[in-house]
């Protein structure tokens, strides 16, 4: 998966905002140079070794890698280097993390990033937020009150995404007002999920910057810098008179932060693999946090000398008082030699079988579910594309159920590179939580959405039996169930991507050229047996613009009588539960005046979901990374009186 669903965002090459975060109508293939990018993903002269920070400088990674744009800045577009040597590596390496540059900086390593960027760039840090942005000394973190605190991924350990006590009513949905918006300074993206505590939201930005606000108004109490980017819901746990923040970021530390101050209490990098990501949000009980592990991995492999592949994904059990391991379980066996590949390289296998998405709990039966994505490597295994249950206590793998065999796929596939496994997908693994519901009569299932477009049933009492499964989508690489679904106990809601697109080779900011008719579209299903309740169709984009599609990625969330959609046009739409009737429509991709003064401005919704809390609605919009349109903003709404 990549990003959720790495793979997808390298099917597309779009437009994004220029090196200095200013959004212009400049594409993606002039900024970043296409004779560079057709080099680069053909494995020519820029790929005839894989760069290494260990052996080569920053001087030559950047003449094996940017110099092509940046030493010809007039013709490409491009800042110059005189311009890059001006800014600082910090924000040189947020650019290539998850800024415009990420496309070029796929197949480098993180030790590769910062030494480039600290070649480039001035030492020192970039400013921090304007003084007005603070909240007024008086005012302090979680001394609100709050109906319905949002916590992580999901209201409940079960993952259903349903608020049944958030503050808003479904006659109250069409009366949403945006109430204010705040701006991750110098981001393309956002991407992370709001956590809501006592009347606080703590959330984290693809700069690596967590942010304490007050939900009211929008002000900051404190801002923390991680190691790397962070788009990991946020998992608060009790700590005496305080609240301990567990989050990953996307180069593989863990952190543990003071709710009340945003003092750094612990952090540990959970994997030794250079590619490891932590994306899903972590789940805790009885003073243990469990937190799943993804990879940069499938990226990595567009490089062919990369010798392709051996990340395993894992979960890792770790105390919350001081992040000391409890247990950690891998979902494959270690990689071994297996064959040389046509650019001269060794390939490893098995590898991937990645975790991407928040584990599910179950205290009754003392296991937790999480689900798995492909294989980057031969052999495919019997694990990936699968659900698992692990013991709570030990990490023991309880059972297991795969749903798609023979699965494996990286990025090198869409081209047929060196680094594409025999089986070259299909690339349907499983980027979102497993739902626990309760049926009439006392027994439970556990549903799971998968990219291939098919909704599952499966008994938790059976070793996953697949009791029934249903067809929502067309599903594909960019298709299917995404990020996550939802279900208020009488109906499990699952939108759709199936995202569909032609490679863009220049025209207005927005991204990729979309098919402004095809994709999206949410089903309402039966617990009991997947039977379809309704479907509400997708909105064409209207009109037609680079960046738009009537794809549904995001996560879907449900109150009591609504269930909220966003779409890559940049629409959050509610429908109603009962028979899927639109009730509210709001088009989130514009420019805003922010409460912290940050040039800000909506695009694409992509990844986390809507987070409803204290009678207010919070979600992030702005997601270029599969395609679609920039953004950098959080929005606030609340009923109109």
């Amino acid at each position: 998966m990549s990003d959720a669903i790495p793979r997808r965002e390298a099917n597309h090459v779009r437009n994004r905002p220029n090196c200095l975060g200013v959004f212009s109508p400049i594409s993606f293939c002039l900024l970043l140079g296409c004779a560079m990018i057709a080099v680069m993903l053909a494995g020519g002269p820029l790929s005839a070794q894989t760069v290494s920070s260990q052996t080569v400088s920053g001087a030559d990674i950047y003449q094996q890698r940017c110099a092509q744009c940046h030493e010809n800045a007039a013709a490409n577009r491009a800042p110059s280097r005189d311009t890059l040597q001006k800014m600082s590596a910090s924000r040189i390496l947020r650019t290539l993390d998850f800024g415009l540059m990420m496309g070029v900086a796929y197949p480098l390593t993180r030790e590769e990033r910062e030494t480039v960027a600290n070649f480039l760039g001035t030492k020192g840090s970039e400013p921090g937020p304007l003084a007005a942005a603070f909240c007024s000394a008086e005012r302090h973190p979680l001394s609100g009150q709050s109906a319905g605190n949002w916590n992580g991924w999901s209201p409940s350990p079960a993952n259903t995404r349903y608020q049944p006590a958030g503050g808003i009513t479904k006659d109250q949905v069409a009366r949403l007002k945006l109430k204010w918006a705040y701006g991750f300074a110098g981001d393309v993206t956002a991407f992370a999920e709001p956590t809501v505590l006592n009347g606080t939201i703590f959330v984290g930005s693809a700069g690596g910057v967590v942010q304490a606000l007050e939900a009211k108004t929008g002000c900051l109490h404190w801002t923390f810098q991680a190691n790397g980017p962070v788009r990991s819901a946020i998992v608060a746990v009790a700590n005496g008179s305080d609240y301990s923040l567990l989050f990953g970021d996307q180069i593989g530390w863990f952190y543990a932060l003071a709710a009340k101050t945003g003092r750094l209490l612990w952090k540990h990098r959970l994997d030794e693999h250079e590619g490891t990501r932590l994306t899903g949000s972590p789940a805790a009980y009885e003073g243990v946090v469990f937190v799943g592990a993804a990879s940069w991995e499938e990226t990595r492999s567009i490089e062919p000398h990369y010798a392709c592949c051996t990340f395993r994904g894992s979960v890792t059990a770790l105390r919350v008082a001081d992040g000391s391991q409890v247990w950690k379980t891998y979902t494959i066996d270690p990689p071994k030699k297996t064959r040389v590949n046509s650019a001269g390289t060794q390939q490893w296998g098995p590898s991937g079988a990645p975790v991407w998405s928040a584990p599910t709990m179950d205290a009754k039966r003392g296991v937790i579910y999480v689900t798995t994505g492909d294989n980057y490597s031969s052999p495919s295994t019997a694990t990936s594309d699968a659900v698992m249950a692990l013991d709570i206590a030990t990490g023991k793998i309880r059972w297991f159920q795969q749903t798609t065999p023979n699965d494996a796929y990286t990025s090198a596939c869409r081209n047929r590179g060196p680094n594409c496994p025999e089986e070259d997908g299909p690339d349907y693994d499983f980027g979102s939580s497993a739902l626990l519901l309760s049926l009439p009569g006392g027994k439970e299932i556990l549903v799971a959405g998968q990219k291939s477009g098919v909704v599952y049933g499966l008994d938790p009492d059976q070793k996953g039996k697949i009791l029934w499964q249903t067809r929502v989508g067309q599903g594909g690489r960019n298709g299917g169930v995404q990020w996550g679904m939802a279900s208020d106990g009488q109906a499990v809601f699952a939108a759709v991507s199936d995202l569909a697109g032609v490679l863009n080779s220049g025209g207005a900011v927005g991204g990729a050229k979309f098919d402004p008719a095809k994709g999206g579209g949410l089903t309402a299903l039966r617990p009991a047996d997947g039977g379809n309740i309704w479907f509400a169709a997708p909105h064409p984009c209207d009109p037609p613009r680079p960046g738009c599609s009537p794809a549904q990625s995001q996560a879907v969330t449900a109150i009591p009588g609504v269930v909220f959609s966003g779409s890559v046009d940049g629409h959050l739409r509610a429908f109603a539960a009962e028979d899927g009737k639109a009730l509210w429509d709001f088009d989130t991709a514009k420019s805003y005046s922010t409460v912290n003064g940050v040039e800000a401005r909506g695009g694409s919704l992509d990844g986390a979901g809507p987070v409803i809390a204290g009678g207010m609605l919070f979600v992030n919009s702005g997601y270029p990374r599969n395609g679609g349109m920039p953004g950098n903003v959080l929005l606030a709404f609340a009923p109109e009186e």
